[in-house]
């Protein structure tokens, strides 16, 4: 055992003096020439490396160096630049007169990928093809290797040509790669761009052996989150992970077997692009579950909000959402293409099934090709189309909805939950804006309705004609039973800045007949609604039954929806009826006192 021990005493002491040997004999300096000549040899771009050089040994070798950059040929910026550089490279090679980087770190670094630091094309060179491969050539006495990147808190500035400018802070990077060019990634950044924040945790690998002009590879794992203005409170927040590839050359991506989360909602598709303008998206996904709710932040508050929101912490005042405006939207330098099914999905607390989606976006004149899907025992079908070319934005729907229920709707879009039944609909929509609030007070349109089983809350109209017909008179009785509201009501209805208008709705039941008129105004929350009904079934005297059973009694609902008034004159019939009875039995009688005619 002594001597075991003896023996790596021995070796120890020999690795560290010969280590020190080497740091007092090899300047590395002497390696500032040959690395430029490397990389422009290899790639021509000019790499520059202020400062001295010097080693640190513990506990890696390594070579120090300050301020460095990287330019491309003929670029007006450098594409990297760097307050510190760490070169790790391998003890063996360097005893045999060979310098092996193994590793190369850059801290507070700043990666440009703008115009200005792509390399630009000389004037009259020729133009090789687009999949050729990069000339290597072979060094002579010394090899130059990398096996290993580290960025930390750097940053990476993106612009495509006649684009805007992205900002990706916190930057840390590594990436390892074998000799068949295979790199494991892991990678961090936080971008903020209008109000809104987003960080990525990424994990996954990739394949540069044709890199630049392509890269292939895989995300295992990503996580986001995003925050900020005109997003829901809690944010949105997912994983992300599929296969990917990426055509430098033509700026084309593409990715498969993607599967994302966000929040709550479950999504699986494919997707593929390009960055140059104009930019192109095509989507090809499949929602197991979608919750729109949960990821507007126009969505109405559920019930259980308050729980929900309790600890979300309110933003300074300087960061509250700003008015969403059309030329901040992505789609007006975008083509896209959208087809979306969702087995199960949420908005605005109604929950729909079979929802499919057919879009496409030609830089902000979006055209629903299909908006359809199922409600409850209904369908609906909503095509169109949303032009956000403009300020404002301009909406022209066709909606077509069958045997769907009123009361959630109702809540859905914001209006008193007053009506109970199923609803079907044809018709056309068009204005300005595209959420509730705007469609409610901006659009107009015109439609066929068609509604079935129709119940006001807390009124039974059968029974408020019967009572009311009790307090006048006792001579007639209606014993008939209630026929449940209103078994059919249908006509033509129109919408003009908020004001919906009700010229002429007829309907009923089998004794009951209905006819609606009047308009209820949505902005200023108020109704002016007549429902002529006509009661059959009365019993008891002749005369006043027979005008009871074919006399239009109005019913007049106006007001504010918080102080709704009632007008239901039935005592004006009666008293009318028995008025017209007195007068005509008094003219009976006058006529029996006249003396008879003389023959």
């Amino acid at each position: 055992m002594r001597r075991v021990i003896t023996t790596l005493a021995i070796l120890l002491v020999v690795v560290v003096a010969g280590m020190t040997a080497l740091v007092l004999l090899v300047n590395p300096n002497d390696f500032r020439t040959y690395m430029v000549q490397q990389v422009e040899q290899r790639s021509g771009y000019q790499l520059d490396v202020s400062g001295d050089l010097r080693w640190h040994v513990w506990p890696q070798l390594s070579i120090l160096a300050g301020r460095m950059s990287l330019t491309a040929p003929g670029a007006s910026q450098p594409m990297v630049t760097a307050e510190n550089m760490r070169l790790d490279v391998n003890l063996w090679p360097l005893l045999s007169h060979q310098l092996s980087v193994s590793q190369v770190m850059l801290k507070n670094a700043v990666i440009r990928a703008t115009p200005d630091s792509a390399a630009q094309k000389i004037s009259g060179s020729p133009v090789g093809p687009s999949d050729a491969e990069p000339v290597s050539s072979t060094s002579k006495g010394w090899s130059f290797d990398i096996g290993k990147l580290r960025l930390a808190d750097s940053l990476l500035i993106w612009q495509q040509a006649g684009g805007e400018e992205y900002n990706f802070r916190n930057l840390n990077l590594s990436l390892d790669q074998d000799a068949s060019k295979n790199a494991t990634i892991e990678l961090a950044t936080r971008l903020s761009r209008n109000q809104r924040n987003i960080s990525v945790n990424l994990k996954g690998q990739m394949n540069v052996a044709q890199y630049p002009h392509r890269l292939v590879g895989q995300v295992d794992e990503m996580d986001y989150t995003l925050d900020g203005a005109n997003l829901p409170p809690q944010g949105i927040k997912g994983a992300l992970s599929g296969q990917g590839e990426w055509n430098a050359d033509k700026q084309q991506f593409s990715l498969q077997k993607v599967q994302l989360t966000a929040n709550d909602s479950t999504l699986d598709g494919s997707a593929e692009g390009r960055l140059t303008l104009p930019q192109q998206l095509n989507l090809s996904l499949h929602a197991t579950t979608l919750n729109l709710d949960n990821l507007m932040a126009s969505a109405p508050a559920s019930d259980n909000s308050t729980a929900q929101h309790a600890s979300v912490t309110r933003t300074p005042v300087i960061a509250e959402p700003r008015s969403r405006e059309n030329a901040d939207s992505p789609l007006n330098l975008m083509d896209l293409t959208l087809n979306l099914n969702a087995d199960n999905s949420v908005w605005r607390g109604l929950t729909l099934s079979n929802l499919q989606i057919d879009a496409s976006n030609q830089e902000g004149l979006m055209t629903l090709n299909k908006l359809q899907g199922r409600m409850g025992d209904g369908h609906f079908s909503i095509p169109g189309s949303v032009d956000i070319r403009q300020p404002v934005t301009q909406v022209a729907l066709q909606p077509e909805i069958e045997n769907i229920a009123i009361a959630p709707l109702l809540k859905a879009l914001e209006l008193p939950e007053s009506l109970q039944g199923t609803v079907s609909l044809k018709g056309e929509l068009s204005g300005a804006g595209l959420s509730v609030a705007e469609a409610k007070q901006n659009w107009q349109g015109e439609a066929e309705l068609e509604a079935t089983n129709l119940q006001l809350a807390q009124l039974n109209l059968q029974q408020m004609v019967r009572r009311a017909v009790a307090r006048v008179s006792n001579r007639v009785t209606n014993d008939e039973p209630d026929d449940q509201g209103i078994q059919q009501l249908s006509g033509r209805i129109s919408l003009n800045q908020g004001k919906i208008s009700l010229p002429d709705l007829q309907g009923g039941s089998s004794r009951l007949a209905v006819q609606t008129k009047g308009s209820v105004d949505m902005v200023n929350q108020q109704l002016d609604v007549t429902i002529n009904m006509m009661l059959r079934g009365w019993q008891g005297d002749d005369k006043l039954a027979g005008v009871l059973n074919n006399q239009t009694i109005p019913l007049r609902m106006y007001g504010g929806w918080n102080n709704l008034q009632y007008s239901l004159p039935v005592d004006d019939v009666v008293r009318q009826q028995l008025q017209s009875e007195a007068k005509s039995r008094l003219n009976e009688w006058l006529d029996r006192q006249q003396p008879a005619k003389k023959p």
